[in-house]
């Protein structure tokens, strides 16, 4: 099988477009040049893992994903595309590398255009998952700081920009017990990251991530990830934020936080895999995503976030939670890539 995978790399690369510029006017929601802006990016030890994986079994070209890619993979017309591109421009990134693919009638790993901007639209995504019954955290969309007094729940409360993943834009003081700490983070995201604030009433539960792989009656949650808040250092707030995932959390010194198996009853993982398999099936989600999950006051799993494109760093020391799942359930790195990939390759009939 001739298979492309398409990516973006973080722009230390030698190979980054600079045509995806920070000030390009292209984009409705353009993030500014923080700390977090190329955090859904994937390093070269990853995309070369992925790469190295996919090479097991089939023939592998690199497209990376810039406004070149159209003709690029017009011209390789390969028979399926490993897609992990994160996209950059606007609140439908994620979608636009799938869009083209569709345009030129490729066949390609993961959700499509329509799921994956949706699930970048967190206040979309629980809007969807509302209206089926999906539990999820109350919560109210910002779009100035004069309709923070519309907010009618209390404190503490989670904010956050609408439309990022990776936890950009997730911080410690992304957590505010009072009007004041509100105020200065909704004013953060609106001037920063240019977009809506999501807020959202605060899980006091335990957390959980849920590894999804395949479609339909044969989707399944591998072994279910616990995030063990109670390791933090005394000075971290109970949250999975940007400093926690990328500073505190390193290849040199990883965070000894995470649980998998998650020691948990019989009857709670069947209550998280039920709700994790709704979400997955509403948002028709297809081959593989990874979904958050936080329990709230009366240890109901509450949805957090749909992750249909999940962070799969190789080095079993870094903390990715979608490979450690699949480990646990016993499948290497590239076993993992390749079911995914088989998992496409049924849903189009290739295989």
């Amino acid at each position: 099988m001739n298979v492309a995978i398409t990516f973006n790399v973080k722009p230390e690369s030698d190979t980054f477009n600079a045509s995806l510029s920070l000030n390009s006017p292209e984009s409705q929601y353009q993030p500014q040049a923080s700390i977090d802006t190329y955090a859904e990016w994937d390093s070269w030890d990853t995309i070369n893992a992925v790469r190295d994986a996919l090479a097991l079994y089939s023939n592998v070209e690199l497209v990376e994903a810039d406004v070149n890619s159209f003709e690029k993979l017009k011209a390789l017309k390969p028979d399926l595309v490993f897609n992990i591109a994160e996209g950059f421009n606007g609140i439908s990134r994620e979608a636009q590398i799938p869009a083209m693919l569709d345009l030129l009638g490729l066949p390609y790993t993961g959700s499509d255009p329509l799921t994956l901007a949706i699930c970048l639209d967190k206040a979309r995504t629980k809007e969807i998952l509302s209206y089926y019954g999906i539990p999820n955290s109350r919560f109210i969309t910002i779009n100035s700081k004069e309709e923070i007094e519309k907010i009618n729940f209390g404190f503490p409360l989670i904010v956050k920009p609408v439309s990022e993943g990776s936890s950009k834009g997730i911080f410690s003081s992304s957590f505010v017990k009072n009007e004041e700490e509100l105020t200065i983070q909704v004013d953060n995201i609106l001037n920063e990251y240019k977009q809506p604030a999501l807020v959202e009433e605060f899980l006091p539960g335990r957390e959980f991530t849920c590894a999804i792989l395949g479609n339909d009656d044969e989707a399944e949650v591998l072994p279910i990830v616990e995030i063990k808040f109670e390791e933090f250092p005394d000075d971290f707030v109970p949250l999975y934020s940007y400093e926690a995932k990328w500073i505190l959390d390193n290849k040199e010194n990883p965070l000894d936080v995470f649980e998998c198996p998650a020691d948990i009853s019989k009857t709670l993982e069947d209550e998280i895999k039920k709700t994790v398999l709704s979400a997955y099936k509403v948002l028709k989600c297809k081959d593989w995503s990874r979904i958050d999950v936080r329990l709230d006051k009366n240890n109901v799993p509450n949805i957090i976030e749909v992750n249909p494109l999940p962070g799969i760093l190789p080095n079993p020391e870094e903390n990715s939670c979608y490979p450690k799942a699949a480990r646990t359930k016993g499948y290497s790195y590239q076993e993992m890539l390749n079911l995914v990939l088989i998992s496409a390759a049924k849903r189009y009939n290739i295989l």
